[in-house]
């Protein structure tokens, strides 16, 4: 039995993968019915390391808890601008959320407890964020195709929302999910557009065996 997509469906899985940015601007307006909840469907459909599925969507409606979280998005924006003293300048133009403009808002936890899960992870405890990473990209991806954009946002402290959010001990968010229409989709990521930082080559990030001792430096956007 044939197990490849048609030639259209393939091709429209690469054109979300190559077209999908992390948006930043946001225009008036609702999602579409029933997106939200189709998005949610795509995260949950992610792989996971052992099948713990670690991944927990908090949906915030609740405008003082918006406020309040954007107030602790504008403090690690400091606090990062602060870490970064030749390019603070630089860094406080950039726009880094969407949180006031955006039409829907979810959050992304790992789940309390991912500590008691060993199978798949017992040495590579990240796999629990990696599967919570996966779950984002299923989202991202999904967003893309139906023309609605997302932001993620991590400049937050990790205690600080998850102590808004009334999270159980052991609890941690990992994302900001900023989400709604956009105007356009740019031709390329924003940070590379501004010079930020640049794509690496191929020769970068494949390698064949081992790792090469003349392998070309990463370059640094920090």
């Amino acid at each position: 039995m044939e197990q490849r997509f048609p030639d259209a469906d393939v091709d429209a899985v690469y054109r979300a993968i190559h077209q999908r940015r992390d948006i930043r601007e946001f225009v008036p307006g609702a999602l579409p019915d029933g997106l939200l909840q189709r998005l949610y469907a795509a995260a949950h459909a992610a792989p996971s390391v052992g099948y713990m599925q670690p991944w927990r969507l908090l949906h915030i409606s609740d405008a003082a808890l918006k406020g309040a979280m954007a107030d602790i998005v504008e403090a690690e924006r400091q606090r990062t601008a602060a870490a970064l003293p030749s390019r603070a300048a630089e860094f406080l133009k950039l726009k880094v959320e969407g949180l006031r403009s955006c039409a829907e808002i979810v959050v992304v936890a790992l789940m309390d407890g991912c500590d008691k899960h060993i199978f798949g992870k017992r040495t590579l405890p990240e796999m629990a964020l990696a599967s919570a990473a996966c779950a984002i990209q299923n989202m991202w991806l999904a967003a893309r195709a139906e023309g609605i954009g997302i932001g993620w946002v991590s400049f937050f402290e990790p205690a600080d929302l998850a102590a808004l959010l009334h999270m159980p001990e052991g609890a941690k968010p990992i994302a900001i999910l900023c989400i709604g229409p956009v105007a356009e989709f740019p031709a390329q990521p924003l940070l590379e557009t501004l010079g930020w930082g640049t794509r690496l080559t191929k020769e970068q990030f494949v390698f064949e065996n081992t790792w090469p001792a003349d392998a070309l430096p990463t370059p640094t956007a920090y």
